[in-house]
């Protein structure tokens, strides 16, 4: 018996008595498609998850800064219930396509523009988990870490 006949037959054992149940893998093969190779990843850089900014009356939105090389994204996520509101801008400004990625909404569909100041605002996101993809107009994309909001 070789190598190739022996993982063979431990993937027949395994697909016979531990099937992997079908939610997860079209979970699998969803992500898949959620995937941006040739965009920067912005990663989660600080997050103060409500804590007010000093001298700010009334109540507090969660904000977070994502960063990658040449491009920062800042956001405030409000509100509660089944959806937030996020504002934001993109460092340095530029007028930019914005995709929400969610695992409830359809992939690839932009659905706003930033200003040519960098700003925008997305008022109705679902709750879970987000990832914000920005297409810049000289063709290239930054998309922020995955975050739940």
């Amino acid at each position: 018996m070789n190598d190739e006949e022996l993982m063979a037959g431990t993937r027949a054992a395994f697909d016979a008595l531990d099937p992997v149940p079908e939610g997860v893998l079209a979970a699998a093969r969803s992500a898949l498609g959620w995937r941006t190779p040739s965009a920067a990843l912005a990663e989660l850089r600080e997050d103060l998850g409500g804590r007010p900014a000093a001298g700010v009356r009334g109540a507090a939105g969660r904000s977070l800064t994502f960063a990658c090389p040449g491009s920062t994204v800042e956001i405030e996520v409000a509100g509660d219930g089944r959806h937030r509101e996020i504002t934001g801008r993109l460092v340095p400004p530029a007028a930019a396509d914005i995709v929400v990625r969610h695992p409830g909404l359809p992939p690839d569909r932009p659905v706003a523009r930033t200003g040519a100041t960098g700003l925008f605002c997305l008022p109705d996101v679902p709750e879970g988990l987000v990832s914000l993809l920005f297409r810049l107009p000289d063709g290239t994309s930054v998309v922020t870490s995955w975050i739940r909001v």
